[in-house]
Parts: structure tokens; sequence; C-alpha cells
């Protein structure tokens, strides 16, 4: 009798043996690409060590892999695979469960095709809504940036296959993204645009960071020893590889020593002869070499697993789950008298209006277009889901260059077609050239040939209903009056058509909320005057304050608020309840009470939803932390914390949404850490960020927030202070100045003195060859 032996596992690496053995030139090779997608392989002619190499491929909404026949950067032909809702859809979700399963099927996708790593998700922040990719990063919040993208990564990386986390950091438009410096303050950078990256990089281990093309603050990212080493990995504990942009290395030596591993694409060898050339010169060390090319090995190794397992994915399967998908992530904005759901059956003739039903939108342009292996469009779609007739005129070419009597001629049918009509379904949105990755947008507006479509036909028929198509936001307060319902439905995949079908029909009921605030007119976003920038910088001048944090701060109107979104069903909150976690300090305590890896709950807040429609939904409970009095300025709100409840109809449920003591923290730029300042904090809990439903109170005791003192800083600082105020007023006792400082007119100009500069007064009793001892004194 004789049985199967089992198939061997997967060849690992061992990596301090093989680098030990290694060349000077062995390992510097290893940090750089093979080709446009592979890592450089090592096979000695005498077998004698032996290094594969991995392949990594975009993208953050579905793979393109070259053929593997190909060694080009080139946006051709791609092997075929699931085009799910890019994440300007996929944010809108608000559901990381969702995002989590859809990682894990892009990972399918990419074990069959023997891909380790895929190079997504985006995290950078929506700082204007003219960057011409924001279709796809997730959203103007960090918070809800960084909760997604982690699923997203949990997902992918569960099932053996690597992320890139993307684009570290500040990399928030196209206009001269090789070149231009974000110039941008340090508490800005740690409470806007580093949390999202954070957050990922300490909870899920990123097998990868992609650094950006830019410069932060006159450096390139891919040479920032700051950003690349003190921050990620010293202070956030990243374990993996940081891998270039695909060009993005300027000076490849100082990159190395900054913390950049991997060059990507290939550099045809010129990057490890300019590696090697600096080692031998003594201006870059051997050991740098030496860890950066450790995590290339390790990163190879860990791919091992997977690739000995190359089973085909279930498209089918991954098709539907594109379509659950795109149905969560469209926003109903505006739904008035409930003419929405569509009856399927009962009810007139339908006209669909707008090439866009017909021709769908469902991806941006760029290195981040999937070759999709189907493609469904709203037009055949609805044709199936409705027993009434359906009429369609495109109504407008879906790129500029018809001349106008060809645009006049599509308008005209557009208008026949929609006349008696039953209800009007206008498909607008953004054609393809109007927004891509690689140039910015020049505006928020739609096309005018569509606005003008969409204004002839509403003065033939009221009954209309818009769907958008487009990747970042655009205004809407011009037209939207022309429409009873407006439903956003970004860019929605490969199965975007049968989405919104479904949701216009009622098969499905509307639960997106919005990732990003749509604002009245372009004047209103934040950055005005300082965006895209000039002469190779841009200033970040808006601070902390983007998006809802901008419009909440200079109390300006919006066309939709961050958070919002509608249903077919009506849910009414009560009981918003917050308490302080049990096992949060009662006393300060800045190390455990902000640390970021400590999971401790600070705050639980709690609030009964009841569905009082009827039909079930979903409804996506949002909290808000809002600090009444602060040392420093501080946003209005910040979203901290939100979970979605789906609830049947006249269903009541508890919900409970934890709140760790970073969501009540702000990053202090003089003691270099993230602090609580003790007080009162209200709580809001609302269904976006305008719309508040209740409201609570929790005192938190906070941080010892007492700065180190220095002769450099204000008296004020030394009179304040618990310990140095008593012994500064002993020395300057019986003096003018210490009366003085204490007189309402002029104290406060004599109290902003340095105290260095104040010992070289007349008449005060304190000289500055006494502050070394007085400095010692005070902090002993």
């Amino acid at each position: 009798m004789t049985t199967d032996s089992p198939a061997p596992g997967p060849t690992r690496l061992d990596v301090p043996a093989l680098l030990a053995a290694m060349t000077l030139e062995e390992k510097a090779s290893l940090l750089d690409g093979s080709d446009a997608w592979r890592t450089e392989p090592i096979a000695r002619p005498d077998g004698s060590l032996t290094v594969p190499a991995v392949m990594v491929a975009d993208g953050p909404h579905g793979l393109r892999k070259e053929p593997d026949d190909s060694e080009s950067m080139g946006l051709g032909d791609a092997v075929p695979a699931t085009c799910f809702p890019p994440a300007a859809g996929l944010a809108s979700t608000w559901d990381p469960e969702l995002v989590e399963q859809v990682g894990a099927a892009m990972a399918d996708e990419c074990r069959a095709e023997g891909v380790s790593v895929l190079l997504g998700p985006g995290v950078n922040m929506k700082r204007s809504p003219l960057c011409g990719r924001n279709f796809e990063y997730l959203s103007e919040d960090p918070f809800l940036a960084g909760t997604l993208a982690a699923a997203l990564v949990r997902g992918v990386q569960g099932r053996g296959v690597g992320t890139s986390l993307k684009h570290f950091a500040a990399n928030n438009q196209e206009t001269e993204r090789m070149t231009v410096s974000a110039d941008v303050d340090e508490r800005t950078l740690r409470e806007i645009y580093l949390p999202a990256f954070e957050r990922v990089v300490r909870q899920e281990q990123p097998w990868t960071v992609m650094c950006a093309y830019n410069k932060i603050n006159g450096v390139y990212a891919s040479q920032h020893p700051w950003l690349l080493t003190e921050v990620l990995r010293d202070q956030w504990g990243f374990e993996g590889l940081v891998v270039s942009d695909w060009g993005a290395v300027d000076d490849r030596p100082a990159g190395v020593a900054a913390g950049l591993d991997l060059e990507m694409p290939s550099s045809g060898g010129n990057g490890t002869r300019k590696v090697v050339d600096a080692v031998r010169a003594g201006t870059l060390a051997e050991a740098d070499v030496d860890r950066a090319a450790a995590r290339v090995l390790r990163l190879v190794d860990r791919a091992q697993p997977a690739l000995a397992e190359r089973t085909p994915a279930d498209l089918d399967a991954h098709h539907e789950l594109a379509r659950h998908a795109a149905t969560a992530s469209a926003v109903l904005l505006k739904n008035e008298d409930g003419i929405l759901p569509l009856d399927a059956d009962r009810g007139g003739r339908v006209a669909v209006v707008g090439e866009l039903a017909r021709t769908p939108r469902y991806q941006g342009s760029g290195s981040s277009q999937v070759n999709p292996t189907r493609l469904e469009d709203a037009l055949g779609a609805l044709r199936e889901r409705l027993a009434r007739e359906v009429a369609f005129a495109p109504g407008y070419a879906l790129e500029a260059g018809a001349d106008d009597e060809t645009v006049a001629a599509l308008r005209d049918e557009a208008v026949e077609v929609a006349r008696d009509a039953a209800v009007v379904l206008v498909f607008l949105g953004l054609p393809p050239s109007y927004e891509a990755e690689g140039y910015d947008r020049e505006h928020l507006e739609l096309p005018p040939q569509q606005v003008s479509v969409l204004e002839a036909v509403a003065q033939v028929n009221r009954e209309v209903v818009v769907v958008l198509s487009n990747g970042a936001a655009v205004t809407v307060h011009p037209w939207q009056r022309h429409a009873r319902a407006v439903l956003e439905g970004w860019l929605l995949g490969q199965a975007g058509g049968s989405a919104v079908a479904d949701l216009l029909t009622g098969r499905a009921a509307p639960s997106g909320r919005l990732a990003e605030t749509i604002p009245l007119r372009a004047a209103d976003t934040p950055t005005v005057g300082a965006f895209p920038g000039e002469r190779g910088h841009v200033r970040y001048g808006e601070g902390l304050l983007i998006g809802y944090r901008w419009y909440d701060a200079h109390e300006l109107p919006v066309a939709y608020p961050f958070g919002h979104g509608l249903t077919y069903t009506r849910f009414v909150w009560s009981d918003v309840e917050a308490t302080v976690g049990r096992d949060t300090p009662a006393a300060p305590d800045a190390t455990t009470h902000t640390a970021d890896d400590d999971a401790r709950v600070a705050v639980e807040v709690a609030v009964t939803v009841t569905n009082a429609g009827a039909r079930a939904g979903r409804e996506t409970v949002q909290v808000y932390v809002h600090d009444p009095r602060s040392a420093v300025h501080r946003p209005e709100q910040e979203l901290r914390g939100f979970v979605g409840v789906e609830l049947e109809a006249g269903e009541s449920r508890r919900v409970t949404v934890p709140l760790d003591a970073r969501a009540f923290a702000y990053w202090d730029v003089t003691l270099q850490r993230w602090v609580v300042e003790g007080g009162a904090f209200e709580i809001r809990v609302g269904a976006s960020s305008r719309d508040q439903r209740g409201r609570a109170v929790v005192e938190l005791a906070g941080d010892d927030l007492t700065a180190p003192l220095s002769a450099e800083q204000p008296t004020s600082a030394w009179l304040e202070h618990p310990v140095a105020g008593p012994v500064l007023r002993e020395r300057l006792a019986g003096s003018v100045m210490l009366r003085m400082f204490e007189d309402p007119q002029h104290g406060p100009m004599l109290r902003a003195i340095p105290l260095r500069r104040l010992s070289r007064f007349p008449d005060v009793p304190l000289r500055e060859e006494q502050l070394e001892d007085l400095v010692a004194e005070v902090r002993a």
C-alpha cells in the first residue's frame, strides 16, 4: 500500500544567511527593480545563492497586471480582473467590513496571477476637490480614510498578498507632482496628512509603504529621513519595506540612507552603480545597504506561500461583490416627495437621457485602470428590471468636439424623448478628460452641454431624476433645482450599471454617505489662492482646516455636508449617552493616556436608533468631538468614530461607538507628542457633520502639559509654571519689574519678553549669568 506524499511547501528564504553570503554588488542590486514590475532576482551560476523575483502590480480598486511577456510600464492591455468601485465610491460605503471583503477578493485575483504586492490603497487627503486624482483617494477626513484603508489592507494581506500604502506623504495634487514642495507645518502634518497612514501602519502593518513624488518642506519624500525613518519606523513601528513611486527617486544613495529600500521601476543598473560607488567612496554606510537589502529579502520571503498556491479566482462571485460594493457606494443626495424608488411594474413610460447611461464611466484614468472581466450599463439594466417602456436618447456627446448642429440635434432628441414621460432619468457626469492622474481639474462644473440638456428636458417634464458619474465632487447648486432627486453615483466599477438600476427601482435601498463635502462653489473651498501653488511650492495655508473643518470654521453653507446620505426609510435617534471608560486614567498620565498603540477605550458613546419607516435600511451613526475650550486652535468638530447599523422596519437597536484617547488629543509641537487637554469635551452624534441628532458632555482628566523651560521662553511661561513661578517671583521680590508684570496695561507687553532678554534690563535683580543655574533649579 502506498500513500501520496504531501505536496512540497513553499521555499522560504533564510534572510540572515543570504545577506551574510552576498557581495556588496548583489546586495545593492536588490534595491533596484529588474523591470517595470518585478524585483531583482539573483542566481549565481554555480547555484550557491538564489533569490527569486516577486511581482507587484496596480491598482487600488482592482488588479492591473501587464501580460507576463510585457516589460513596459504601458497603460495598454492588462489581464482581465474585477473592477471594483474606485476609492471615491468605496469610501462612501462607510463600511469597513465590506471594504475588507473587497480587499480579500482583489488578493485572490493577485494570487491567481502570481502578483505578490497590490499597489494600494491611496490615503492622501482630499485637500482640494480640484485634485485630478481624487477618485483614487478615500476622503477629506483622516479618520475615515485610515479606518477604511486599514480594512482594505486587512482583507488583502489576510490572503497572503502584500499591499503598498501610498503616497507617503502630502501628495495632494497632480500639478508638478514630481517636483513641487508641499510646505506644511508639523501640526497640520501630524493631525491631517499623516494620521491615515499612521492608523494603517499601526493596526495592519502593510508589507510596503510607497513614497510620494513630491517634496515635503523642500526635501523629496524619497530621501526624507524624518518621514521615512524617524516617523514611519521609529515612532510608528513600521516593519516593512519602503518602495518608491515609479520614477520618484532623485538621489539614490541619499534615499537608501534615509530609508527608501526599493527603487521602481528598474533604473537599468544606474541606481545599483550609484549605491556601490557611494559605499566605496565612504559617503554611504554599507550597513544602510544591508538594512535595505534585508527588507527586500523579507518581502520576497513572505510572498512565497501565496506564490506556491496559484488557484483560479472566482470571478463570478467577485462580480457580485462588485455589484454589492457599487450599490453601497452610491449616495442619494435628494429625493423630493419620494419620487424614488420607481415602481417597476406600474406607471407610464420611462425616459432615459444621457450617453453615460449607455456608455458608463466606471473608473478613473491613469495607472489604476483595470481591464474589467465584464461591464454592465445602467440603460440595459433598467430595461431588464422595468416592466415599463424605456425610451433612450444620448442627449450629448461624452467628450467635447461635436459641432453646434450635432449638439442641438442631440438636445432636441432628448427633449422629445422626455416629453410626456412619466419620469425622466438624466445621466450626467464628468468625461474622462475632465479628471485623470497627471493633471488637476480647472473647475468643479459639469460640461455645459450636459447642463443645457437637463435644463431643456426640465422645461417639458418636471419629473426628473439625475444620476451622476464623477470621480470627485462637482457643483450641483447651479442645476439641481431642475431635478426632484439626485443620486451621486461616483465611479462604480464594472457592476455599477446594475447597482444604479437596483437603487432606482427599489430592489436595493441607498446607504452611501458622503466622504467629502459638496461645496456650493469652487470659491468656497479651502485652498483658494493656495492650489496648486507657484514656482515649485504649494503653501498649505489653510492648515488643519480642510473639508468640513473649513466650512464649519467659516460658517459657510454647503450643497451637501460631509456624511450626508438619504435612503428609502426614516430613522429616529434617541437616548444619546457618553461614559468615560473604566480604565481611562483618572490622573494625568501622558504615556498611557494618548499612546497610539494603547487600545483602551477612553469614552463609550451609545445611542438608540429606530427604523421608523416601512422598509429595511442602513443608517450610519457618526460621532464628532468638539473641544469648547483649548489652549490651541482646534477645528469646530472632528469625526472620531462611526458605525453602520442595518434595521428592519420598526426595529430598534442600541449601538455603541468607542473612542480612544487619541479622539480627544492634538499634536503639541512643543512637547512633540499627542496630548489630551483636561476638561469638558462635547460629543456630537449625528447623520452628517451638520445633522446632529444628540449631544453629551464628558470630563477628562487630561495630560500634564507642562513644557520644559528655557531662558529663551517668554517670562509669562516662567510666571505661570507651577514650580518656576514661585522661584522667579522670589528672585524678583521687591523689584519694580515684578509690580509692573501685574499692571493691566503694560503687564502683557512685559511678560512677553523672553527671560534671557529681561535679565539684561536695568533694575532687574536677575542677571544673565545666573540663568543657567535657575533653569537647572526648576528642572530638578
